[in-house]
Parts: structure tokens; C-alpha cells; sequence
């Protein structure tokens, strides 16, 4: 428990002696009302149970569980939490026209060994009085979990601060994400093209085309975050950051052999 008076030890220590960003302690969730949280988290968990609903099908289950919604209610939230339908249609991810898109690289590609290609995404994570973002980076091969940040708004700035974590690992051949503004900005390709990264980018509503993290989000979500409910930003951080030392080091794979991400990727 972090003290704010009373105490010889200034807040950074405090911080660092609980293993906690200092950054994150300041941090407030977003808000919304309570209604709109409530329709929040309902179509989170219903997403990651089905995730080729769009916002009509969203809307059913929604007035099918006694909320009298519209479409435009329903459509907002969808968009402040950053989720879409994973079958192909048109406009479906939130891109800046500005912006440079990258070609697609990983179709039919064999993936055979650790940092050939990492990807990197976004998720939303309810909480009781407000929601918060998280980032990842992954390795694919090994589905080691490089790093992670949280954020309280989509701006790029938490993006670039888990890309920058990440490549304190390495770096890998291919770096594939989609097609949102906080990647395709210039600050956060510049990056990857400095350190000589190859940039791929999934087709436009093809969350598919980056299975392996959407897998990450799904096992995140039930093993983690709904079983928890967390109700302030530093708890969150704590327990993101002990599920990803359990995923990590912890979590057998059937994909990999039963054996752990932590093991695959530092193999020798």
C-alpha cells in the first residue's frame, strides 16, 4: 500500500519496493457512466465468446438481456473499446488517412524460430469504475509475452513506451500489427524502420491475420482480469504483471509441446 504522508520513504521508493510503475500510480480510468460500464463489460465478455459480432448482433444480445440501447449507444462504446468484427468488410479498423499502411508479410509464412516475427495489439480491460487499455508485445514463435503497458486513453505514447521495452530483448525479423493509428503513426514505424524491422500489417478486419495475440487477450481475459474485477489502476498493474510472470514461466502450452513460453524462447 503505497503512503502519500506520514512516511520517510518518498513516493518513488515506495514504488519500486512494491514493484510498481510510478507512472501508473497517478493513473485515473477512463469513465463512463455506470449504465455504459455496465453495457461495457457486458459486450466485452460476449465478444470474447463471439467475436464476429458486429455492433447489429451486439445490439440483439444487449436488448435481449433487458437494455433498451440504440444502435448509435452501441455503436460508440464498440469504438471507445477498440472492438471490431473479425470477418473482412470495409472500414472496420480505426486508421488515420494520413498515415502510411504496410503490406501484409506473414501469409503462408513458416514460422521457425524465436524472434522471426513479433506482433503487437491492443485490448480493452474493464474495471468497476472506469476501463483502462493494455498493449502487448509478443513473440510468435515462442508466445513469450516481451511487454506490456496500460494506458487510460488510445493515444501512441503507451504503445511506443511497450515497443521500446520490447526491443530492450532483441529484435525480430518481421513486426506485425493492424491497421490502427497508434502503429501506422510515424513515430512508431520510424522506430521499427531505425532498427531495421521489416513492418507487416493485418488486411483490414482480419483481427485472424494476428491470431496468436487475440489467443493472448482471450486467456488474459478468462484467467485473469474477469476472475479478478480489479478496482484500482496500481492492482491492476500488480496482477497483470504476476498473470504475465505465470504465463510466461508458468502456463503450459499444448502448442508448444506442454512446455512453457519462457522455455521455448531462452532454449539453447
Amino acid at each position: 500500500m503505497i503512503e502519500y504522508k506520514h512516511t520517510e520513504l518518498s513516493i518513488r521508493r515506495q514504488c519500486e519496493l512494491v514493484g510498481l510503475n510510478r507512472s501508473t500510480l497517478y493513473y485515473e480510468p477512463a469513465q463512463e457512466s455506470a449504465l455504459n460500464l455496465e453495457l461495457m463489460r457486458l459486450m466485452d465478455e460476449q465478444y470474447m465468446r463471439t467475436p464476429f459480432y458486429g455492433w447489429p448482433r451486439m445490439l440483439a444480445y444487449l436488448r435481449r438481456q433487458g437494455y433498451a440501447v440504440n444502435h448509435k449507444r452501441v455503436r460508440r462504446l464498440l469504438q471507445k473499446m477498440g472492438l471490431q468484427a473479425i470477418y473482412p468488410k470495409a472500414k472496420t479498423s480505426v486508421s488515420n488517412p494520413e498515415h502510411k499502411i504496410y503490406p501484409y508479410l506473414l501469409r503462408g509464412l513458416a514460422i521457425t524460430q524465436v524472434n522471426q516475427v513479433w506482433s503487437c495489439d491492443i485490448t480493452y480491460i474493464p474495471m468497476p469504475h472506469g476501463f483502462m487499455y493494455l498493449v502487448a508485445v509478443m513473440d510468435w514463435y515462442s508466445r513469450y509475452v516481451l511487454a506490456w503497458q496500460l494506458s487510460n486513453t488510445l493515444d501512441g505514447s503507451f504503445c511506443l513506451d511497450a515497443l521500446a521495452q520490447a526491443l530492450l530483448w532483441g529484435k525480430p525479423q518481421i513486426f506485425n500489427t493492424d491497421q490502427g493509428a497508434q502503429f501506422t503513426a510515424n513515430q512508431f514505424a520510424d522506430c521499427l524502420e531505425k532498427a531495421e524491422i521489416q513492418i507487416s500489417m493485418d488486411g483490414r478486419g482480419r483481427a485472424l491475420d494476428n491470431i496468436f495475440i487475440e489467443r493472448l487477450w482471450r486467456s488474459v481475459k478468462y484467467e485473469d482480469i474477469y476472475l479478478n474485477a480489479y478496482d484500482t489502476v496500481p492492482h491492476l498493474e500488480r496482477g497483470v504483471d504476476a498473470y504475465f510472470q505465470l504465463y510466461n514461466h508458468e502456463r503450459l502450452h499444448q502448442s508448444l509441446a506442454y512446455h512453457t513460453p519462457a522455455e521455448v524462447h531462452f532454449a539453447r
